[in-house]
C-alpha cells in the first residue's frame, strides 16, 4: 500500500475518486522544499524542487497498486512519481509519493504560484470538462 501527497486537482475527493476508483482516509500535509507553479495554459500545477518553499496538500493513505496504476495513466508524461516525506499537522512525518514535473518539461511552468481555492472557484469545473487525462482510465 501506498501513500499518495496530491497538490492540485487531486486535492479534491471527489476528482481523486473518480481517478483512483476507491475511496481513502487522507490528511492535509506540507511538502516542504517544493514550489507549486501554475502551468501555462492549464488549470492544473506542477512541483519542482526549490529550497526553502512549502506545498500545502492532501495525503492519501493506503492506496493499492492498481490505484496507482491508474494515477499513474491520468498524471502522464508530463510527471514522474517520486517518494517525499511529508508534514502532518501534529502528527510528524510520513514517506509517501508525489508527482513531479519532469526536468524537460519545466518550461511549461510559470513564475506565479497555483492556488488551490483559485481552482476550486473559476478552473474545476473547465478541469472536468476538458482534461484528457480522463479519458485513458
Amino acid at each position: 500500500m501506498i501513500n499518495l501527497f496530491t497538490y492540485g486537482s487531486l486535492m479534491c475527493s471527489d476528482i481523486m475518486f473518480k481517478v483512483a476508483g476507491c475511496r481513502v482516509d487522507f490528511s492535509q500535509a506540507n511538502l516542504n522544499n517544493f514550489f507549486r507553479s501554475k502551468i501555462r495554459d492549464k488549470e492544473y500545477p506542477g512541483i519542482v524542487p526549490q529550497m526553502g518553499s512549502q506545498v500545502p496538500g492532501v495525503l492519501y493513505f493506503d492506496l493499492s497498486h492498481e490505484a496507482m496504476k491508474r494515477l499513474d495513466i491520468f498524471e502522464g508524461e508530463l510527471y514522474r512519481r517520486q517518494e517525499v516525506d511529508v508534514f502532518i499537522e501534529n502528527h510528524g512525518s510520513a514517506t509517501a509519493m508525489t508527482y513531479v514535473v519532469k526536468p524537460q518539461f519545466r518550461d511549461l511552468l510559470t513564475a506565479e504560484e497555483w492556488s488551490f481555492s483559485y481552482f476550486l472557484a473559476f478552473g474545476k469545473k473547465k478541469f472536468e470538462e476538458t482534461y484528457l487525462g480522463f479519458q485513458d482510465l
